[in-house]
Formats: C-alpha cells, structure tokens, sequence
C-alpha cells in the first residue's frame, strides 16, 4: 500500500466519472428520422467515433455523420448539434472531490473526447478549471485503452507514475494505466472510490 502523501497526481477521467451520459434522446431522434438503429453501441459504430475522440474528424464532420445515419436527411446539423451536445448530467460529488483533491494534490483530466462535447463541457459545466490541466482524446491524437494518451500525459504533466493514481469507470483503461506502474481505480460509485482513495493516502 502506497504511504500517506506518495501519491500526488490525481487523474480523472471524465464520462461516467464526472458526469453521466444519456444517450436515448439523441436516439429517439435519429429514429424518429428513420434512422434503423437499436442502440447507443449502433450509433457509435455508424458514426466511427473514434475518428473524432482522436482528432482525425472535427466536429462538423462527425455531425454529417449523425446525419448521414437518418433516411430523411431533413435533420439540420444545428438540430444535430444541439441533441448530440443534450446527454450530460454532472456528478456533484465527484465534482466536489475533484475540486478538493485539487487543493493538496495536482489533479488532471485525462479523457476519451472529441473537440464538440469537450467545448461544451467546458462552456458549460466548466469542467476546464478543474485541477491543474486536461488532455482531452482529440488532443492526444489516441485514445485509452492505448498507452500512447497514458504517455503523453506523463509527459504533458511530468507525471511520475509511482506517484501518480487514475480514476475511470473502464477496468481496460485503468489496467493499462496501472501496467506502466499508475495507481488505479475502478470508479464504480463516489464512496467506493473515496475509500481507495484513502487507502493510497489521498481523500
């Protein structure tokens, strides 16, 4: 078990640790445009997400891909926009821990995101001041589970790993943090994760 105060970089990850995300209104209105879809899992796959958490597809791009999902392409991108950016609620209490951990440990975001939700996200919620710094996906140019957004943030931060615990809700996304000697924690509720917390020394 690590010593009280060996560990002071604390890394958060954003989705389902901060905020929740709801994914059925933009759904219902792609179905509602005749879009043959049964799942947030089918929109993804449709739309590659992926090319936008890394960076490869801006945000306009990503939207004529929602569109390009319906049959009646009547949808205006800004409709688009608006259901696309309408699925977060925040997590008061892990924003609060977050905010509080920032006091007496670096705090860092470190997320699976593309440029649309990032903005808003920080227009919005501003989730930009918390802490001492983000890497947002889209910014890495590669996503978690890869070491290489995990790297960069080492770099990024001067982060060094012994001293160094990761918060995600995706046991693949901590396991590859903690095969480069991260701490981890599977996020799986606000007092499950302040106690491993506290067991590293930080709470």
């Amino acid at each position: 078990m690590a010593t009280p105060q060996s560990v002071r970089n604390v890394i958060f990850d954003i989705g389902w640790v901060l905020v929740r995300l709801d994914y059925r209104p933009l759904l219902a209105f792609l179905q509602a445009h005749g879009a043959q879809l049964a799942d947030r899992d089918a929109v993804m796959k449709g739309i590659r997400l992926e090319d936008h958490e890394t960076g490869r597809l801006p945000g306009d791009g990503l939207l004529e891909r929602l569109r390009g999902l319906t049959r009646t392409q009547t949808a205006s991108l800004d409709e688009m926009r608006v259901k696309w950016l309408d699925m977060f609620q925040l997590e008061p209490a892990m924003i609060e821990l977050a905010h509080r951990l920032s006091e007496r440990h670096r705090v860092f975001l470190l997320s699976n995101i593309g440029d649309l939700h990032w903005v808003h996200l920080s227009r919005e919620y501003r989730l930009h001041a918390i802490g001492h710094g983000a890497l947002p996906s889209y910014v890495a140019g590669v996503m978690k589970p890869h070491a290489g957004i995990y790297a960069e943030a080492e770099r990024r931060f001067a982060l060094e790993p012994a001293a160094t615990v990761f918060i995600d809700d995706r046991p693949d996304n901590v396991a590859t943090a903690t095969a480069r000697g991260w701490h981890g924690v599977v996020h799986q509720g606000h007092p499950q994760t302040l106690r491993h917390l506290r067991a590293l020394g930080v709470g």
